[in-house]
C-alpha cells in the first residue's frame, strides 16, 4: 500500500484529465490520495472528487497565497465545512514569505484561525511554509503551549529549526519529489535525521515531478519515486518505506482510518 499525502486533484492540470490519472495512480499501486486544499471555493469540487473515488479524502483550508481573500475567516468558518465526512484534515495553510502573494500580517492571522480550527476539531493540520522559517517554527511552539494539536509539515524544504520546532510538539514531515533534486543534499540529509514514525510521502501534484519526470505535470502515480528514493535515504525498500508511510499517514488523519475501514 502506498499513499500520496498530499495532491491536488481539483488543479485544472490534474482534474481535466483525472480518469486517466486514477488509472495511472492505481497501476502504480497508489491506493490512496489526499486531495488539497487552498480556497474555500474548492470544496464543493473536492466533495465531488471524494465521492466519484472512494480512495480519495480532502482538506479543507486556505493557502498563504489566497489569504487576503479570506481576511475575515475564523475558526468557525473553517469547522463547518469539516462536518463532511470526506474532511479529514484542515489544509492547506501556513506562510509563504517567498511569493508574498499576501500581506506576511494577514497571512498570519489566517494561519491562526486554521490552528485554532484544528486545536478545536481534533482534526490534523497541513502547514506550507516558505521562506518563513522563524514565524513558522514560533507560531506552532506557541499555539501547541497554549492547546495541543497535530498536523504535518507538508512538503517539507525548509530548514532544520521548521523540522525540530515540528517534531518537538509531534507533527509529521512529508517528503516531496525535491528529495530528488540534484541540489538537494542538505534536505537529504535532514530527512535521514527524521524518525521513521514521522514521515509521509507526498507529490504536491501537479507541481514538483520528482526525478526521472522533473518538467513534466506531476500526478499521484509519481509519488513511488519519490518513496523509492526516500527508501533509499533511511536504508529500507520501497515496499518497507511504503507500509512506513501509509501506516503513519492513517495514524495521523484518524478520520480516513474511520472512512478506510
Amino acid at each position: 500500500m502506498l499513499v500520496d499525502s498530499h495532491c491536488h486533484l481539483s488543479s485544472e492540470e490534474v482534474y481535466s484529465r483525472l480518469d486517466d490519472v486514477m488509472n495511472r495512480a492505481a497501476g502504480a499501486g497508489v491506493d490512496y490520495m489526499l486531495n488539497a486544499g487552498g480556497l474555500f471555493d474548492e470544496l464543493p469540487l473536492q466533495l465531488e472528487i471524494c465521492r466519484k473515488y472512494p480512495n480519495v479524502f480532502t482538506l479543507t483550508g486556505v493557502h498563504p497565497h489566497n489569504a487576503t481573500a479570506y481576511a475575515g475567516i475564523t475558526a468557525e468558518d473553517v469547522l463547518k465545512n469539516t462536518d463532511y465526512h470526506e474532511v479529514v484534515g484542515i489544509g492547506e495553510c501556513g506562510l509563504d514569505y517567498f511569493y508574498d502573494f499576501s500581506p506576511r500580517d494577514v497571512q498570519i492571522k489566517v494561519f491562526r484561525q486554521m490552528i485554532k480550527a484544528a486545536q478545536e476539531s481534533g482534526l490534523p493540520l497541513v502547514v506550507h511554509t516558505r521562506e518563513a522559517d522563524d514565524d513558522t517554527a514560533e507560531i506552532l511552539t506557541e499555539s501547541y503551549q497554549q492547546k495541543p494539536f497535530k498536523g504535518v509539515i507538508h512538503c517539507y524544504s525548509s530548514g532544520w529549526k521548521v523540522a525540530e520546532a515540528a517534531l518537538k510538539i509531534g507533527f509529521y514531515i512529508s517528503a516531496s519529489g525535491i528529495i530528488t533534486f540534484n541540489k538537494s543534499e542538505d534536505l537529504r540529509q535532514a530527512f535521514k535525521k527524521i524518525p521513521l514514525q514521522r514521515l509521509l510521502v507526498e507529490t504536491d501534484s501537479p507541481y514538483l515531478a520528482p526525478v526521472p519526470l522533473r518538467g513534466r505535470v506531476n500526478e499521484p502515480a509519481n509519488v513511488i519515486h519519490t518513496a523509492a528514493y526516500l527508501g533509499k535515504i533511511k536504508g529500507l525498500d520501497l515496499t518497507e518505506i511504503s507500509a512506513i508511510t501509509s501506516n503513519n499517514f492513517f495514524e495521523l488523519f484518524a478520520k480516513a482510518k474511520k472512512i478506510n475501514k
